[in-house]
């Protein structure tokens, strides 16, 4: 195990910067995930870790030693691509010895190895066949091996799951968390996809455009994001952003439109303000008390066994809301949904001011 901190971090391809002074530490032992839309940076912080890539400024440290000049070999990390990178000519077993082999480890050292991890991820039984007699998830868990048999004081994985079909990803997702347990390896995992981030991760780190926009635990960024953008960006489906003023008394807000909200607990003192009301759909509700409710107009009603997805229109703003009542609604039905909470957000700054109550 070994922690992880990167100093001030910049990288710059030609004259495009792409990261804009990053500063993360992970702990030794830790499942951290870098999570953000395409092009946020999140694969060229991990290839900089791993040595891939040099960043333009700022260290990078790998337990207590700093390692920008190591090449990849010297800095105790394995890699798990999304392409799995395995040797179409070699077995399972030759595929996760290739890397000791070349390091001129003992062969009784490798068998023993090999035959630890293979055990681990089910794969002790597949050792002879080659990768295309595999199947996606079995192909993965070889990559895994690979890793795993060089005992790395970090992992690092690229998008991994990315190429399977969505149950294998559901499955290998937990697979991959089970084995962390196991081990107690300091990871880094990167992903698009926020539902990874949120099931995996001990710690998220939200990137956008080369930065870091926030860092904490699953539930942190769920119950307090920072700004629009991470609200929106963490939870399934996204949370609603709506136009609307603070009440200069703090009891009570007014959506563009009209539609009124009182609280129950007064927020502080703000002065009369433009601010960005944010639900989650699954804080909305139907609305047994029509003083906190908002009046939507029903366009479409999704059944998904659990739950029913109700895309609406709320003063002609998009709202999706996720309710636990089975309700049949056609397109132009009017509606009353009322939320159980929402976060407030500055309307220039996007920044979070505070979470309220109805």
């Amino acid at each position: 195990m070994a922690r992880v901190q990167l100093s001030q971090i910049h990288k710059k391809f030609d004259k495009v910067q792409v990261i804009k002074g990053v500063d993360i530490d992970i702990a030794s032992g830790e499942f951290a995930v870098f999570v953000g839309p395409s092009g946020c940076g999140k694969s060229t912080l991990l290839r900089m870790i791993a040595g891939l890539d040099s960043p333009t400024a700022g260290e990078i440290v790998i337990a207590e030693r700093v390692v920008n000049q190591l090449p990849p070999k010297e800095r105790g990390i394995s890699m798990v691509f999304q392409s799995y990178a395995l040797y179409p000519h070699m077995t399972v077993g030759q595929n996760m010895a290739f890397g000791l082999k070349i390091a001129g480890t003992a062969k009784s050292s490798i068998a023993e190895k090999v035959a630890a991890a293979s055990k681990i991820l089910g794969l002790d039984t597949l050792l002879d066949r080659l990768p295309r007699q595999l199947s996606g998830g079995q192909r993965q868990r070889v990559a895994m091996g690979r890793a795993m048999v060089r005992n790395p004081q970090v992992f690092l994985f690229d998008e991994p799951l990315s190429n399977l079909d969505a149950k294998l990803r559901v499955q290998m997702r937990a697979e991959i968390r089970a084995l962390h347990q196991r081990l107690g390896t300091t990871s880094i995992y990167v992903t698009h996809d926020q539902i990874e981030a949120m099931t995996m991760a001990d710690r998220i780190i939200v990137l956008r455009d080369g930065l870091v926009e926030q860092v904490g635990t699953p539930v942190e960024l769920y119950d307090r994001p920072v700004n629009t953008f991470v609200a929106t960006f963490i939870g399934s489906p996204s949370m609603n952003l709506l136009p609307a003023t603070m009440a200069a008394d703090g009891r009570s807000v007014t959506l563009d439109g009209g539609a009124s909200l009182r609280l129950k607990q007064a927020l502080p003192t703000m002065g009369l303000r433009k601010v960005v009301l944010g639900v989650r759909p699954e804080h909305l509700h139907l609305a047994s008390d029509s003083a906190a409710a908002l009046p939507v107009v029903a366009q479409l009603a999704e059944f998904t066994g659990a739950d029913t997805q109700l895309h609406c229109t709320l003063h002609g703003t998009q709202l999706q809301a996720v309710l636990r009542e089975r309700i049949g609604v056609a397109a132009g039905d009017s509606l009353a949904l009322t939320p159980e909470q929402f976060h407030l957000f500055d309307a220039a700054s996007q920044q979070r001011i505070e979470t309220a109550i109805c």
